[in-house]
């Protein structure tokens, strides 16, 4: 491996590399920020392992990956290829070939990066029923749009019980997630945006369908399409797909960037979410994007910040303060919080959270309270 690196290292590679002896490194590893190339040593990976490696690629679509193996079959070969790897390379590696498989992959992002804008998305997943997921949800993209400037599209995906519409607006959907689904073979930018709700210019809720029985209608391949494409039109893409792990919201999650766990200062809340955070790692996906967003906060409970962090193995992201009247306000009235309560610790906790997802760390940046300033 360490003659691998330094033929990158001569080649004067202007992008992030990373080289790994096995997939399953590779996925440990890697968390948020995903390299522009993965490397790997494919001596022990067979047809068996490209499952797990086309899991791997899916969670990370902006990386590019070489594998290197003796003797591979043509079916492995087909297989590697099918799944997106870039090129399969025979050992013992030749530098020469190495060298123009990693330049032509470098031309490619030259060409792509400036040509195509590709959004993170954010799935809020509630650690257990009336978490509040939802209402954290609509309001966190409300404000990403109004006080961040950003575009934003929030797709309910909770298929059987989901209402996000509800919460930022009056307005009954013309349509849902059902007949985008049912037009996936002519989807573009354009059917996604007059299928929405609009609630901002710059932000529009796409509902969940009206019953269980269209709810059927709606194959994760659907939601792979819908996201492809929102991700390429839409800064910020939220998802709310409840508390169900199916083959529907697995497909969302692979797409995911962070992964909004809601939970509260219960016992049942706690329980339940330490079962759903050891779903979620043993199906693959990175420790790191898991971020616990504790919800009805307050000081001074049976159960401390400190219990929860301990009991779950995990700090938590942010807390959101307990503001009964505001909330209720907001939920009963279908208004942003934002727009009704704007001073309001549950809007600042929002506020804050928008401020962290937005921030580059390469640029000074003004925080929340100059937003909120600017929009006063």
């Amino acid at each position: 491996m360490e003659s691998m690196r330094q033929i990158l290292q001569m080649e004067n590679a202007k992008r992030e590399f990373v080289l790994f002896d096995s997939v399953d490194a590779a996925a440990q590893s890697i968390g948020q920020e995903s390299p522009d190339l993965v490397i790997l040593n494919g001596h022990s990976l067979g047809i068996d392992q490209l499952a797990v490696l086309e899991r791997f690629s899916h969670q990370n679509t902006n990386t590019s990956f070489i594998v290197l193996c003796e003797n591979a079959t043509p079916e492995f070969l087909i297989g590697a290829m099918r799944i997106g790897v870039k090129d399969v390379l025979s050992l013992p590696l030749v530098p020469k070939s190495l060298s123009t498989a990693v330049a032509l992959i470098e031309n490619k992002l030259n060409k792509t990066s400036t040509l195509q804008h590709i959004g993170k998305v954010i799935t809020f997943i509630a650690g257990k029923g009336g978490s509040g997921a939802t209402f954290l949800a609509c309001n966190l993209g409300y404000i990403l749009a109004s006080s961040f400037g950003k575009s934003v599209a929030l797709l309910d995906l909770n298929l059987q019980f989901g209402d996000a519409a509800l919460f930022v607006s009056d307005k009954v959907p013309a349509n849902t997630l059902t007949d985008v689904a049912s037009n996936i073979s002519r989807l573009d930018a354009s059917l996604l945006a007059s299928s929405m709700v609009q609630i901002l210019p710059n932000f529009g809720v796409l509902a969940a369908p009206e019953d269980a029985e269209h709810a059927v209608a709606i194959k994760p391949d659907n939601i792979d399409a819908l996201l492809k494409l929102a991700k390429t039109h839409y800064d910020y893409v939220i998802l709310d797909i409840g508390r169900t792990l199916n083959a529907t919201s697995v497909k969302a999650l692979d797409h995911t960037d962070h992964i909004f766990l809601v939970i509260q200062e219960t016992l049942p809340f706690i329980r339940d979410s330490k079962r759903l955070i050891h779903a979620l790692l043993s199906l693959g996906y990175a420790k790191e994007k898991i971020q616990l967003v504790l919800n009805r906060y307050e000081k001074g409970g049976d159960i401390q910040l400190r219990d929860v962090e301990s009991t779950l193995n995990m700090k938590v992201f942010e807390t959101i303060p307990n503001s009964y009247e505001a909330v209720s306000a907001s939920v009963n009235q279908g208004v942003p919080i934002m727009k009704i309560a704007k001073h309001d610790p549950v809007t600042k906790a929002l506020l804050n959270i928008a401020d962290k997802l937005t921030v580059d760390p390469k640029v000074k940046k003004d925080g929340w309270l100059t937003h909120l300033l600017h929009h006063a």
